[in-house]
C-alpha cells in the first residue's frame, strides 16, 4: 500500500471513530435533520453539519474511502471555500445558506459564492437522502403520489433512472414537486431546483467523484445500487409533507 493510501486509511480510521461518537447525537436530534439542509452555524462562517451514519454505514453501496474523499474532502472544500469568500463579501455573510443561494443565482458578479454555497447545500440534502439499509419503495401517500404522477413505480424508477444518466457531466437527479406534481429532473454542477422554486424529495448525485471509486465509470450500476438499497423514502416523504399543496 502507498504511503498516501496508508495516510488515507489512517484518516478515515479516526474519523470513522468520531463519526460514530457523533452518530446518537444526530439521531437524538433527528427532528432537526429531516428536514431542508442546515449546517451547524446558520450564517457564515458555516461549519461542516455531520453524517447522520457512520462512514461506513452505506457499504457495499458507497463503501467509507468514498465516503472519506466525498464527505471530508469535497464537501468539506465547498465549505472551506465558500467561507473564505464569505469573508471578502459582508453584505452576504449574513444571509443563511438557502437565502444566499437564492440572492447569488441571479447575481452574474457572484457565481464563485453561488457554486460553492449551493455545493455545500447539495451535498447536505445528498447525505440524508440515504441511510442505511434502505431503498427499495416508498409506502403510503408517497408511493401512492408516485404511481399516480408517473404512472406507476416501475415508470418512475426508468424516469428517475434516465435523468441521473443522462446528465452530461457532473450534476445531480432529483425528485422533484414541481407544479404541483412530482417530475424527475437532473441539473448541472452545481445548479439544485432550489433556485427554480421546485422544493426536492431526494437528490442522487452523479458527479463522477460521488461514484467512481467504486464503480468506475459505470453509472448505471451506481444509480441501481443506490435507488435499491440506500435510498431514504423516509425523508423524502418527511420533504413530501413539508410542501404546501
Amino acid at each position: 500500500m502507498s504511503r498516501a493510501m496508508s495516510e488515507l486509511a489512517g484518516t478515515i480510521s479516526r474519523r470513522r471513530f468520531l463519526v460514530r461518537t457523533a452518530s446518537a447525537a444526530v439521531a437524538a436530534a433527528a427532528a432537526g435533520v429531516i428536514g431542508a439542509p442546515h449546517v451547524a452555524r446558520a450564517k457564515a462562517p458555516f461549519t461542516l453539519p455531520p453524517l447522520p451514519y457512520a462512514d461506513d454505514a452505506l457499504q457495499p453501496t458507497i463503501s467509507a474511502t468514498t465516503m472519506g474523499f466525498h464527505y471530508g474532502k469535497h464537501h468539506k472544500g465547498y465549505l472551506d471555500n465558500l467561507n473564505k469568500l464569505l469573508a471578502d463579501t459582508p453584505d452576504l455573510a449574513e444571509l443563511g445558506l438557502e437565502e444566499l443561494i437564492k440572492t447569488t443565482a441571479v447575481n452574474p458578479n457572484r457565481v464563485a459564492i453561488f457554486n460553492n454555497a449551493a455545493q455545500v447545500w447539495n451535498h447536505t440534502f445528498y447525505w440524508q437522502s440515504m441511510r442505511p439499509k434502505g431503498g427499495g419503495k416508498p409506502s403510503g401517500p408517497l408511493l401512492q403520489r408516485i404511481e399516480a404522477d408517473f404512472g406507476g413505480w416501475d415508470p418512475f424508477v426508468a424516469e428517475f433512472s434516465k435523468a441521473a444518466l443522462t446528465q452530461f457531466g457532473s450534476g445531480w437527479a432529483w425528485l422533484v414537486v414541481d407544479g404541483g406534481k412530482l417530475k424527475a429532473v437532473k441539473t448541472s454542477n452545481a445548479d439544485t431546483p432550489i433556485v427554480q422554486g421546485k422544493p426536492p424529495l431526494i437528490t442522487i448525485d452523479v458527479w463522477e467523484h460521488a461514484y467512481y471509486l467504486d464503480y468506475q465509470n459505470r453509472r448505471g450500476d451506481y444509480i441501481k445500487a443506490w435507488l435499491e438499497t440506500v435510498v431514504n423514502w423516509d425523508f423524502a416523504a418527511e420533504q413530501l409533507s413539508r410542501v404546501k399543496a
